[in-house]
């Protein structure tokens, strides 16, 4: 975990959670443990955004995580000082590098029951392979953005806002909705970001298009909820920019 401290990524995740993130130890409860399934529905709907009894994420004061398990560092990249304005795909969507960004990357290989085909093929490349999805980028303050439900998605019968997940493909979009994080060590301030990749079978387009809606519609059942998320976004790489 070179390229951040290790504050800085447990700060991340208790901005992503909206719980307290901290090392695992032998007393930690089995419900209180942070892995990549846990932490789906916990880190993309906020408790302001849904009901006090919506259960599309369970509120924990404290998540503990054990980060060799957690994060994947031979596929961490340093994007800080690449210039790059090429015409890249992903899922045969736009994609743009996050330029200017950090990534530490998150376990998810073999993680699925689907496979890996997801993620596409590993190595530096402009185009798309077949089977995998789009990359979005989520900032937590799209969780409770009213001016993009109402603004960039038509609701349905009986809706008064698309309830679920939105994303964009656009970083610049995404980063008008970031939160910072401050590292102990250095005192630098870190904007932070995920890099997911996105089901195009499950995603619906916003009016403006570069948003993009993972529906969970209200009343779904819990184990229906996380189904869905697992099925529709994957979180892949936390992203730092140092403001």
């Amino acid at each position: 975990m070179s390229l951040v401290h290790s504050n800085v990524v447990l700060q991340a995740l208790s901005t992503f959670t909206g719980a307290t993130v901290k090392y695992l130890t032998e007393e930690t409860k089995d419900d209180n443990k942070l892995n990549i399934f846990n932490f789906l529905p916990t880190t993309f709907v906020t408790k302001q955004a849904l009901d006090e009894t919506d259960s599309l994420r369970c509120f924990c004061d404290e998540l503990f995580v054990d980060i060799d398990k957690f994060l994947d560092p031979k596929f961490d990249f340093d994007y800080t000082d690449l210039k790059d304005d090429s015409i890249c795909k992903r899922g045969n969507e736009p994609y743009t590098r996050p330029c200017g960004w950090k990534r530490i990357a998150i376990k998810v290989l073999d993680k699925y029951p689907d496979g890996n085909a997801w993620l596409g093929t590993d190595g530096w490349r402009s185009y798309s392979v077949d089977g995998e999805w789009p990359v979005s980028y989520h900032g937590t303050g799209m969780n409770s953005a009213k001016a993009i439900i109402e603004s960039h998605y038509i609701p349905g019968p009986g809706q008064v806002y698309g309830r679920g997940i939105y994303s964009t493909y656009d970083i610049k979009e995404a980063t008008r909705y970031t939160r910072n994080v401050t590292c102990e060590e250095t005192g630098k301030i870190y904007d932070v970001l995920l890099q997911n990749r996105i089901n195009p079978k499950m995603r619906k387009v916003c009016a403006r298009q570069e948003y993009w809606l993972i529906e969970i519609p209200a009343g779904t059942p819990p184990d229906k909820e996380r189904e869905i998320v697992e099925m529709s976004i994957r979180p892949y790489g936390i992203l730092f920019k140092e403001v």
